[in-house]
């Protein structure tokens, strides 16, 4: 073989096992093959039990004319020509109170290299006699019993060269050996093209669609399209299509909180100067002796203060470095009339704010970050409300051996079909114009920073309930 072909030879190779479909071809030629060759075996084993057989029964006709009365009367010649044509040297004939020996030659064999005995051979055994007769069937002589149909005999043997059986046998096994090579590499042919179609192109398809993505994810043209099959590849197909197309709304949806971190880093100078003229003022307010200037300034000192927070922590989950949660034991209560007095003060129309949580009832959580998660859900409720003059926001809590579930309940219209998938997504959860879809989102965020969540558990024109869950911390 020339050297330059070795190595295009060597690739050729290494394709065809490394990839799906040269596998598929290797495996479909082997299992085709190990079929044939539970044919072919079984098939020499039948060649060579029936050229046995024909041997007897050529001899069974070659002597059948000296069995008779008058049998005398054949020439010798006549009688070697006939027994010649049964490829015989010895044909014996038992019966039961004598044998008749029939001779070829007159020279008659010492020995029989092999012994077989037709009346009890099985498929079985003439396959591994038909096989020996291939590999070590050259120039043996082998003796044959068979029953015999001559009137009055029991047997019939026969003593012959084996040689003769095995050209037949071989030229027989080569034969079926090429029928069966064309037949498996037909089949194999077909059944590799049928599966390349069905199963390895469609892979294919799907490798090359993830590499492409991978490549560029946030190209909406790479994004697999579904195929109308339906099968498993199918299936997978509309899946990738469907997690390549979540994937890409998410990195949109990241780079938007990108550039809102990047934006309110740019004003928060600027609002961090405002705020504090704006607290500068309202030291000022307090030292005024006007009874309600003294009790509208707290509560100013604190907005204004919560205001500086809340704007820091919105370039935090921007920039997703909200710091983790500080956590300490403290009562539920307070906090839950501190988040209601804020939303109500945000609010624009009058609504019933109900504190059912038992004042007994402590959290494990960090008062802030818990406050801020009260706060936004309050504040959507209020949103779902509208205009609703019996619009009624209850919160109600309770501990559950190591956790603590507080649900927020109100009697609005309901959070529509279209916006459950993507509630808890941010710029996706608001229904509400101008809305910013970040309330459930921080809120749900804050909940898993202390190893917790929060959930839907149901909306309808009735109502909506969100349920915080805040667990203990291991070690408390």
């Amino acid at each position: 073989m020339p050297n330059r072909l070795r190595p295009q030879l060597g690739d050729a190779w290494k394709l065809l096992v490394h990839s799906l479909s040269g596998r598929l071809l290797l495996l479909t030629l082997l299992y085709v093959m190990v079929s044939e060759v539970t044919i072919l075996v079984p098939s020499i084993g039948r060649f060579y039990i029936n050229e046995l057989n024909r041997h007897i029964e050529t001899a069974e006709i070659a002597i059948l004319p000296f069995t008779e009365s008058g049998s005398r009367e054949f020439s010798t010649g006549l009688r070697s020509q006939l027994l010649a044509r049964a490829d015989a040297t010895i044909v014996i004939l038992k019966r039961a109170e004598q044998h008749e020996l029939f001779l070829v030659k007159d020279l008659m064999p010492t020995h029989a290299d092999l012994t077989i005995d037709l009346g009890s051979t099985t498929l079985f055994g003439g396959m591994i006699d038909g096989l020996d007769c291939i590999f070590r069937g050259d120039d043996r002589v082998l003796h044959v019993i068979s029953p015999t149909r001559i009137k009055g005999a029991e047997t019939v043997e026969v003593f012959t060269n084996e040689a003769p059986i095995r050209m037949a046998l071989l030229t027989f096994a080569r034969t079926l050996l090429w029928e069966a090579l064309l037949i498996s590499v037909a089949t194999a042919l077909l059944v590799y093209l049928s599966l390349y179609f069905v199963v390895a192109r469609p892979m294919g398809r799907l490798m090359r669609s993830m590499i492409a993505f991978r490549d560029n994810p946030e190209d909406p043209s790479r994004i697999a399209r579904a195929s109308t099959r339906r099968d498993e590849i199918g299936r997978a197909e509309r899946e990738l299509a469907v997690m390549q197309g979540e994937l890409y709304g998410f990195l949109q949806q990241k780079a938007r909180l990108a550039a809102l971190g990047a934006a309110v880093a740019k004003i928060q100078h600027d609002l961090r100067n405002i705020l504090s003229s704006a607290q500068l003022a309202s030291d000022r307010l307090a030292k005024v002796d006007d009874p309600v200037v003294q009790r509208l300034a707290p509560r100013l000192v604190a907005s204004l203060d919560r205001a500086v927070s809340l704007a820091s922590n919105t370039l935090r989950y921007g920039r997703a470095d909200e710091h983790p949660p500080v956590r300490r034991v403290v009562p539920l209560k307070p906090i839950i009339d501190e988040a209601f007095e804020a939303a109500g003060e945000a609010s624009e129309q009058m609504l019933n704010f109900i504190n059912r949580v038992d004042p007994q009832l402590q959290i494990d959580a960090d008062p802030e970050q818990l406050y801020r998660v009260v706060l936004n859900l309050s504040r959507n409720a209020a949103q779902a409300l509208g205009e609703r003059k019996d619009g009624v926001i209850a919160i109600t809590a309770r501990r559950e051996y190591r956790q603590v579930e507080i649900d927020i309940e109100d009697n609005g219209p309901g959070i529509p079909d279209q916006m459950r998938e993507t509630l808890f997504q941010p710029f996706s959860g608001s229904s509400r114009p101008g809305g910013s879809g970040l309330g459930l989102a921080i809120a749900r965020d804050l909940a898993h920073a202390h190893g917790g969540d929060v959930t839907l558990l149901s909306t309808g024109p009735e109502g909506t309930v969100f349920r915080i869950t805040i667990p203990d911390r291991k070690d408390f």
